[in-house]
């Protein structure tokens, strides 16, 4: 049996470039190692899957991280607004939130799995499940097909090589497009684990975990400079941080722990006052409080799980009394409300990373096709590549347009 294309991995690059291919009448055949299509899909964005981002193409593409450039070609062909309408015509109605981001209106990933799935049944695609790749066949810098683990050969003018990247292996992003593409004579970049949560030394640590934040400002920094600073939420853990702005964080910060560095997360828990604004706040409630013991004083001000730790590093006697609080206290503890550090030690392992960092290596890849420039009739789309972004339903986006681009031109 020959196929025209033969699209590996059932992610959401593999399954739009083989939809694209199938619908331009294409002979195509979907190879997927689990035994459903869509597996690291169906738990992204907490199982509500952040399709992508409203943002204007120029916003949009500075929130790209790596090789940003080399995705011009495919936003032209298909971009945000692009792939709204593509799942409204699925019969996917979807919805945009705080920060640009655009979500199934049932709040359910299975739904835009299942629309995928009909993207790829209204084009005639063919699946294969529980079928992994045991290694790509090429003759002459050619593609001539691909051999399945149980032995069996498949035949195919073009392949699209969509098998994601390192993070979440449970769900079949084992690496194995890396290995693939080695083998062909591509280069891939060093892969490190982007969009993490981060270790910290401090042991106190634990005594506040599953305490979320919310509109706090966060700064990452490293050789005292300041590497990152944004405002949102964030979430302590009994290792240490995690939420939206510590995995924006850890993309510039985890290459620098990597290499031995000293990196700090500041966190100013009261960003909308200034230190004078806050050590006036701080006297209201210690003259509306004045009688009662440091530890009873800060209900107002803080959250209930963050007061001991805060009383801690204070240096302030918890059974002081407020009215007996000197103003040099009361500044140190404006100071700390206003930077609360973090030492940061490591980052949680690739495993647990939203995407991967690194990957095939785009001068390599015609950015107008995605084939190869090393082997005719190669494609690549999504994780694999060596482009990443932040959270928001940037790197979601970035998976839709490569293998819509790959699957227009196979």
């Amino acid at each position: 049996m020959k196929y025209d294309v033969i699209v590996v991995g059932g992610g959401p690059a593999g399954m739009m470039a083989a939809g694209i291919a199938g619908s331009r009448n294409k002979k195509v055949l979907l190879v997927e190692k689990n035994d459903k299509l869509g597996k690291k899909l169906f738990i992204t964005g907490k199982g509500r899957c952040n399709l992508t981002n409203s943002a204007p193409k120029d916003e949009f593409i500075s929130h790209i991280t790596r090789n940003s450039k080399f995705l011009y070609s495919s936003f032209y062909n298909f971009f945000n607004d692009d792939l709204i309408d593509f799942f409204n015509k699925l019969g996917l109605k979807t919805k945009t939130e705080r920060g640009g981001r655009v979500f199934p209106l049932s709040d359910k990933s299975s739904d835009v799995i299942k629309a995928l799935e009909k993207h790829l049944y209204n084009n005639n695609v063919v699946v294969k499940l529980n079928s992994r790749v045991k290694s790509v066949i090429a003759e002459n810098n050619t593609i001539t097909g691909i051999e399945i683990e149980d032995g069996s050969k498949i035949n195919c003018s073009s392949l699209i090589i969509a098998t994601g990247g390192l993070s979440y292996p449970l769900t079949g992003s084992t690496g194995d497009g890396y290995r693939f593409a080695k083998q062909l004579g591509h280069h891939v970049t060093d892969l490190l684990p982007s969009l993490v949560p981060l270790v910290v030394k401090e042991e106190y640590i634990k005594e506040i975990q599953g305490l979320s934040l919310k509109n706090v400002s966060l700064k990452a920094i490293c050789d005292e400079k300041i590497l990152f600073e944004e405002i949102g939420e964030m979430l302590f853990t009994h290792y240490g941080l995690s939420g939206p702005l510590i995995l924006s964080a850890s993309f510039y910060i985890s290459d620098k722990i990597n290499k031995n560095k000293k990196a700090i997360i500041e966190i100013d828990l009261k960003p909308g006052l200034s230190h004078e604004e806050l050590d006036k706040r701080l006297l209201k409630d210690f003259n509306l409080y004045s009688n009662r013991h440091f530890k009873n004083s800060l209900d107002d001000l803080l959250p209930k799980k963050l007061i001991p730790v805060i009383i801690k590093l204070s240096g302030i006697h918890e059974d002081k009394q407020v009215n007996q609080i000197s103003k040099e206290e009361r500044k140190k503890l404006v100071n700390l409300l206003k930077a609360l550090q973090f030492e940061i030690i490591g980052t949680r392992p690739i495993s647990e990373a939203i995407v991967t960092s690194g990957g095939v290596s785009v001068k390599e890849i015609n950015p107008k096709t995605m084939e190869s420039k090393l082997i005719k009739g190669l494609y690549f789309a999504g994780e694999i590549l060596d482009v990443d972004a932040f959270t928001g339903g940037f790197n979601l986006q970035i998976a839709f347009s490569t293998g819509y681009t790959a699957g227009l031109n196979c």
